[in-house]
This record gives structure tokens, sequence and C-alpha cells, in this order.
């Protein structure tokens, strides 16, 4: 068996330290039924209250981006060890979250937020089926069904909120059997009809420029796709599209990280820090990176990126939980609804440590990524935009993309 290389190993003790410095908090709080006492409710400069949805994003944004890794199970190992804990964890928050009899019982109704933040909820429980809902007993699971299901009471958006219906709608057809399907289709069709080219969708009729692609849109389209066509459903057609389509976005993103290792900072929701990178994070883990990257080198950018973040004084404060921010405290960056639950969306960032310590991903030395090259003089091949008519080798791509899809383990 292959043997990480020492850069890879170290990268990912340090990426596995990120991740449970930022979870143990929530975690620990709401197994106990003490988030809603224990969490501060920070927003901006805004006089807006937001303590009856922040619990609820937090749970649901830090479960989004921590799935996978916890999908990986218990060992041995040290790691192994500590994902057990977290598991355990993880199944005791959720309880709580659903249990109307618990101190800790969340928000799934009141409101439209719920909406968006359930669907991360359920994005994690797409991504650990095994850890997360495996794991949980009857009661919890028809508690957390029902929660699901109040969500259903809310008018979405006409931009990626669509989205978010259609992944609660999607985690109930995988794990009941049953969903709506109306909310499925609209927003499936509704984004394929929204793409602006070269792998980069409208939220809404329109563009903006900001990291929506990467924090809902395309996680959630490429997850919606997938499980339509795990079903067999005839939407499940557009999966190859889809993920093609990611991966030119991917590739793009990989393109915006400086030699520096930091990145532009516009539009909306810059407080969700590396959670921007979701969609190149999620590229990794599906061993989806377009050709042009060197797995080495996107683990080296995105390391390179959260560490600058994660070390900027004043990230945390005196109890371990997250400030509003992009690189440290900084209230003037968060817009009216970013409070302190919003920020766990950082997690996003950190798909790709659902990969095993064996995966390819992590055994060669640390490479340069794509503008650190480019900057040193290197002479790098020239970036191309995707075709967009139907891309070369499409049909075979469909073939081959739904085989993986219909018959990985």
């Amino acid at each position: 068996m292959n043997t990480p290389h020492s850069d890879g190993a170290n990268a990912r003790d340090e990426m596995v330290r990120v991740l449970t410095r930022i979870a143990e908090p929530v975690l620990n709080a709401l197994s106990e039924g003490e988030l809603k006492a224990g969490m501060p409710v920070e927003v901006g400069e805004t006089d807006r209250d937001r303590s009856i949805y922040t619990h609820l994003e937090a749970l649901g944004r830090l479960t989004a981006g921590i799935a996978p890794w916890l999908e990986l199970g218990a060992d041995a190992t040290g790691e192994g060890k500590l994902r057990e804990r977290f598991i355990d964890l993880a199944n005791r928050a959720i309880a709580n979250a659903v249990d109307p009899a618990s101190p800790d019982y969340l928000n799934f109704k009141q409101g439209i937020q719920p909406l968006m933040d359930t669907s991360f909820l359920c994005l994690g429980l797409l991504r650990a089926p095994n850890q997360l809902w495996g794991k949980l007993n009857a009661k919890t699971r028809a508690d957390l069904i029902t929660a699901l299901k109040l969500t259903r009471a809310a008018k979405p958006h006409q931009n990626n909120w669509l989205l978010s219906i259609a992944v609660v709608e999607a985690a109930l057809w995988k794990f009941t059997g049953e969903c709506r399907m109306a909310p499925i289709n609209r927003a499936v069709n509704s984004f394929l009809g929204w793409y602006n080219g070269d792998g980069t969708y409208g939220d809404g009729p329109f563009f903006h420029w900001d990291y929506y692609n990467s924090f809902a849109i395309q996680p959630m389209l490429f997850e919606v796709v997938r499980i339509c066509a795990e079903k067999k459903h005839p939407l499940g057609r557009h999966y190859p599209l889809v993920l093609e389509r990611a991966r030119r976005y991917a590739a793009i993103q990989e393109r915006l990280i400086s030699p520096e290792a930091t990145f532009p900072i516009m539009g909306r929701s810059g407080c969700y820090r590396f959670g921007a990178f979701q969609t190149l994070s999620l590229m990794a883990l599906e061993h989806q990176l377009p050709a042009e990257l060197a797995p080495a080198s996107v683990r080296a950018a995105l390391t390179a990126v959260i560490r600058r973040m994660m070390e900027a004084p004043d990230t945390f404060d005196a109890n371990g939980w997250l400030r509003v921010g992009i690189v440290g405290s900084q209230p003037k960056q968060a817009e009216p609804y970013i409070s302190t639950g919003s920020l766990y969306l950082c997690c996003a960032g950190l798909l790709h440590l659902g990969l095993r310590p064996d995966d390819p991903f992590w055994f060669e030395p640390d490479q340069p990524w794509t503008q650190k090259r480019i900057w040193s003089g290197q002479d790098v091949p020239r970036d191309r935009a995707m075709d967009d008519g139907e891309p070369k080798g499409m049909k075979t791509l469909a073939k081959k993309a739904v085989r993986r899809l219909l018959f990985r383990k």
C-alpha cells in the first residue's frame, strides 16, 4: 500500500485539527442540550435578532461540511478514534435538535431561514448516510422526518433557495422512498435554464459576482441530480452535464487562489470564509478534479488558504466559537442575515477530508498551484473556457459517470 507523503499527512493532520476545533463547541453543546444556552449570537452592524435561526444554522452548515469525514467511520488509528467520538456527538446533537421535548429543539418552521439550513443538514445526511442517518434510532428518524417536512411551509425565493427545498425533498426520497417531485423538477429545470456558460450558473435569472455557485448552487444541484440518477428518474440524465460544469467551476476556483493563498472577497457572504471553496473541495472528494489540476497542488492551495484564515487573530472567541469576519473579527463584513451560526458554512471547504488517509490525494509532496506557478515565471498551459455546446466525449462521459454512480461501493 502506498504511504502518503509527509506533506500530505501533515496537511491532513492540520485540517483535522481545524475541523475539530470548529466543530467541538457546537457539537459538545448541542449533544448535551445546551446549545441555546451557551452559543453566542454575534451579528454584524445590524439590530436584527437572529437568535431564532442561528442554532439550526450552526448545526446544518457544520454537518454539511464534516459529514464526508464522519462517513469514513471509526478505526483503530488516532484519527479513527477521534471520528468515533465526533460521530457520537453528531448523532446525539441531531437527536436533541429534532426532539420537541429537548431544550435544544430547533426552529424548523418559523420564517423562511430554516429551509436553507435544513437543506444543509440534509446535505450532511446525504454525504454520511451510514454514520449519520444509519446510526439514528427509530424515534430520532421519525422526529427528523417530521422536522424536514415542516420546511415545506416555506415559500422559496426564485434563486438558490429553490435548490434548498429540492435538497430536502431529495433527502426524504433517499431515506423514506417518498418525496414531492415538483420542487425537484422546478429547481433542476430552473438552474439548467439559468446557466450562464463556462461552468457558472446565475443565482436566479441574473449573474452575481459572489461565491454562491460554490456556497450552494453547484453542490446542491450536483447532489439532487445524483439522487435522481440513483433513483433512475429522467432528471438523472443531467448528472454528467452538471458534473462537467462543476469540474470547470472547480478549475476556475483553483485559479482564484493567489500565490499568497488569498482570494478575492466580493459579493455576498464573505463571512463564510473558506466555505467559498466547497465546489473545489467537493470535486477533490469525488475524484473529479479537472485533468489540469494535480491533486497535490489543490491540497496545498486549500491548506494554505484555510491556514491563513484560521490562524488570523480573533477568529475565535475566548470559548472557541467562531467570530463574525473573513480574516479574524470583522463585523463590518457581515450582511444583516449573518450571525454566529451562519459562520459554520466554512466547514464546507473541508469536504476533501472525506478522502481516506491513504487516498492518492495525500500521496505526493506539495506542488505549487496555478497562480503560484504563473507568477514565479513558469510556462503554464493557458486556460481554456468550457465548450458549452455538447462537450467532447459527452456521451462517453455520461456512460462512465452514470456507471460509477450506480455501481460505486
